[in-house]
């Protein structure tokens, strides 16, 4: 399946998962033809879906190179609180994008929290560094959430625990 976003000038090329009230969950086929974790969309924000003309040299392809498809983590597609609480528990690093505000700008990190419709993260950067402090995004500019991907899987093995949170340390706000 080939799906496009409002915030899209390409599409995603995967297997829709999961669907919720709010949310779809794609398990994506990477540009090199490997799965490459889950992303969750809003709905409403989808503005195209098609199904993808090269999806029987994908399928062909995954099955020669061992590539299966997952058991499907339980990440809840009801509403983006749910979903970040549970995709937070389900994996240690998960990617959010706030897509309205700026569509070429995503933040990795931790989940510390959802509380209050605020996401508490801490986030790790480019380099597999933890931020010293934790970031808040209010879960309403929150446009796709992705988690599982090797990217993550990378951070997530270099960078090791994110550091205990001192309950004295402030939040960066977005």
């Amino acid at each position: 399946m080939r799906l496009t976003t409002r915030y899209d000038n390409w599409f995603i090329s995967g297997y829709v998962v999961g669907l919720g009230p709010g949310f779809v969950m794609i398990l994506v086929v990477n540009d090199r033809v490997w799965l490459d974790g889950f992303e969750c969309l809003r709905r409403n924000d989808i503005v195209g879906a098609e199904n993808d003309p090269y999806a029987e040299f994908q399928e062909r392809a995954l099955t020669l190179r061992g590539e299966t498809i997952p058991d499907i983590p339980p990440v809840s597609l009801v509403n983006i609180e749910d979903m970040l609480e549970t995709a937070g528990r389900a994996f240690p690093l998960i990617t959010v994008h706030c897509e309205a505000e700026d569509p070429e700008v995503c933040y990795i990190g931790h989940v510390h929290e959802v509380l209050g419709g605020e996401l508490v993260m801490r986030n790790v950067t480019p380099a597999a560094k933890w931020e010293p402090e934790l970031e808040r995004y209010p879960t309403s500019s929150i446009t796709r959430v992705a988690f599982g991907g090797d990217y993550e899987e990378a951070l997530w093995a270099v960078a090791g625990d994110p550091p205990l949170v001192d309950q004295r340390t402030d939040c960066i706000e977005h």
